[in-house]
């Protein structure tokens, strides 16, 4: 996944895959969706995003994953 921000525009954009776009759907005034040609989800716009967010403060957390050894800090 990866966030980009357009500071110009106000806009983030939340990309979910690599897949090709075959159609945008709008959710809301300001929120689209791009989708492949399964349905599935491949992007998501958000006009205003300063508006409609809180962008400074995101933060990802994986859920049911352990921890790889090799990236836990052992202290002796």
């Amino acid at each position: 996944m990866k966030v980009t921000y357009f500071h110009d525009t106000d806009t983030a954009l939340i990309e979910f895959s690599t897949h090709d776009v075959v159609e945008t759907k709008e959710i809301s005034e300001d929120i689209y969706i791009d989708v492949d040609a399964s349905g599935n989800l491949v992007s998501m716009t958000i006009e205003h995003a300063e508006q409609n967010t809180n962008l400074p403060n995101l933060s990802y957390q994986p859920i049911g994953y352990s921890t790889p050894k090799s990236l836990l800090q052992v202290k002796a």
